[in-house]
């Protein structure tokens, strides 16, 4: 692969180096490569002190030695330097110039086919409301994940489970019975999923205030959560959803459906998508014949009546997978709609949940149940796990209504991006229709990039005044510069003055060594970013080459410079730094604009 190119020519030039100078053999998977700090001369820095005991000699001897050998025998070496243990290798200009010619000449982010198939679940609402702040962070990390593996060379199928049954939508259902007079979507004037989940709140406010009412008429508080009307008759109605009552199901069905052409409307001006949809509605029956053949087969034990699994072994607990009266519980559905999803992909090699961490737990003891079932495939499952987001006004709460919206979180950074570009006033030949969409482009790359820029595993703080700087680390200045080499490149290629020439008859300037050993670590970034399953390092890798080049063009001002030869390679370099942005922020499900 493209990343290893600099590492396969050091690799065995440094283990003959060892052979010729102590007589050695050195094992491949002993060296260690690593940029060169920026306070030393260098692009490539090797420690030696793993050497020592092969060697014979002090660290600074051996490296030396080591560094006098590679210049004299290996031609990309131009010089090298010694600081105490660690050798830094000065690459020579040719092999970066040979490195940009070939970018040029092809995509270097395009990866060999691995002939494997990856699933990847994200999304996964609930129908009783609509999607929120925590929703954009699990779908756009994971819409993230499934192109960063597919330019890996995966091929990947993106799946989402829709949990549309439950007392949750029942609550909804029977608020909406009370309190809304037949009010549709249309005749409301909004959403589907936002008319849903008005009524889950109403739901919660009348429930409270029936708690209220029996705590003053005497009973005790935990009796009257559980005894309030409103709940009891929510349980009956999905005793009654169980029992496929014609009338609950209609219902259902109808505010379920306004709830998915809300979820799409949402999904579609995020630009995400899924090959396919699993419904809670279906999976739920999923597991329970899996979990008696484990049974029988002594993999789970009996107690009382339940049928349990003991994870004690594996520093868990013990965790029941069948009530008593037969019904299954979230873990049971969970082993069969695994089971079934490798069922109905042959030749799936992993299947990746993006699913927050207070599941972490859960995960866990799915893949050791699936494991003790004797499937394989176990062992390719893997939680995504993240973390929680928070803005400055503080926590979300679904059942007071006070969630942050993802429909109106988009609406603010799109009209954040509207304020800011009519502040600078460079729109003036956009039509009122490009500008919108252009804004729309902005919004939504300010939103996507501040939540994939943070690793996964943290909490974060999102800042929507923040993530729509064009002069901070952000989406839009990623933007900003890849619209900005290609005016450049207009600019060239309306004056005819250049040919995509990738050579130079002068050495590289800092500025221009700089950028090129950026797109050199692309291709390792994106590999980094496949095989940890977190599109951090590659968001950031990104920003770091758009700064690089923002600094070579404030330094050299590529279109005054004289020299033709000059010009075309600094044009060429410009274009090679916008193919890899382009590729890069397609990777993050993020658009780039040509004009800006």
């Amino acid at each position: 692969m493209f990343q290893d190119r600099l590492q396969s020519l050091l690799t065995p030039a440094l283990q003959g180096a060892f052979a010729q100078l102590f007589g050695k053999e050195l094992d491949a998977r002993s060296i260690g490569f690593q940029a060169t700090r920026p306070e030393f001369e260098g692009d490539v820095t090797i420690n030696v002190f793993p050497f020592l005991k092969l060697s014979g000699k002090g660290p600074e001897q051996t490296a030396q030695s080591i560094g006098e050998h590679l210049k004299t025998n290996v031609s990309v070496v131009e010089r090298f330097n010694v600081v105490k243990g660690f050798l830094n290798i000065v690459i020579a200009d040719s092999y970066w110039l040979a490195f940009l010619k070939e970018a040029g000449e092809r995509d270097i982010l395009a990866f060999a086919p691995t002939g494997k198939k990856v699933m990847v679940e994200y999304a996964s609402p609930n129908t009783n409301k609509p999607l929120h702040l925590g929703h954009l962070r699990n779908i756009f990390l994971g819409y993230s994940v499934s192109r960063i593996l597919q330019a890996a060379g995966n091929e990947v199928v993106k799946v989402q489970v829709i949990n549309d049954r439950g007392i949750h939508i029942c609550k909804s259902m029977l608020a909406w019975q009370r309190f809304g007079n037949g009010e549709t979507p249309a005749s409301a004037g909004v959403k589907g999923d936002k008319l849903v989940g008005k009524y889950y709140v109403e739901f919660d406010k009348a429930y409270k205030a029936e708690i209220e009412a029996l705590v003053a008429s005497g009973s005790a508080k935990e009796d009257a959560e559980k005894s309030a009307p409103i709940l009891l008759e929510a349980q009956e109605m999905l005793r009654k959803w169980e029992a496929n009552d014609p009338e609950v199901r209609a219902l259902w069905a109808t505010m379920n459906g306004w709830c998915y052409a809300g979820f799409d409307a949402t999904y579609a001006r995020a630009g995400v998508d899924f090959d396919r949809n699993y419904y809670e509605s279906q999976t739920y029956v999923l597991g329970k014949a899996d979990v008696l053949e484990g049974l029988k087969k002594g993999v789970f034990y009996e107690k009382d009546g339940a049928v349990w699994v003991d994870n004690t072994a594996e520093g868990l607990d013990e965790k029941v997978l069948l009530r008593r009266d037969g019904t299954s519980v979230y873990m049971t559905q969970d082993i069969g709609t695994a089971i079934k999803r490798f069922e109905e992909y042959p030749g799936l090699s992993k299947l990746i949940y993006t699913v927050g961490n207070e599941q972490d737990y859960h995960f866990k003891v799915l893949f050791i149940i699936l494991k003790k079932l004797g499937f394989a495939w176990a062992d390719e499952l893997f939680h995504l796990s993240y973390g929680m987001v928070d803005l400055p006004s503080g926590k979300m709460k679904s059942r007071e209504g006070t969630v942050v919206d993802a429909d109106d979180l988009i609406d603010e950074v799109v009209s954040e991006a509207r304020r800011m570009g009519e502040e600078l006033s460079k729109l003036d030949d956009f039509s009122e229709a490009e500008k919108a969409a252009l804004y729309e482009m902005i919004g939504l790359a300010a939103l996507k990039y501040f939540l994939l820029k943070v690793d996964p595993k943290k909490r974060m703080l999102f800042d929507p005044a923040a993530s729509i700087d064009l002069q901070g680390h952000t989406g839009p200045f990623i933007q900003y510069t890849y619209a900005r080499i290609k005016s450049l490149l207009r600019k060239a290629d309306g004056m005819g003055t250049w040919a995509h020439d990738h050579m130079t008859t002068s050495g590289l300037l800092p500025e221009e060594r700089t950028v090129i050993k950026l797109l050199h670590h692309f291709p390792a970034v994106l590999d980094e970013s496949a095989t940890k399953l977190d599109p951090s390092a590659l968001a950031n890798h990104t920003y770091e080459l758009v700064k690089a080049y923002n600094s070579f063009y404030q330094a050299i001002p590529v279109m005054k410079e004289e020299d033709a030869t000059k010009r075309n390679f600094r044009l060429a370099l410009s274009a090679a730094v916008a193919k890899a942005v382009q590729k890069g922020m397609w990777c993050l499900g993020i658009e780039v604009p040509e004009r800006m």
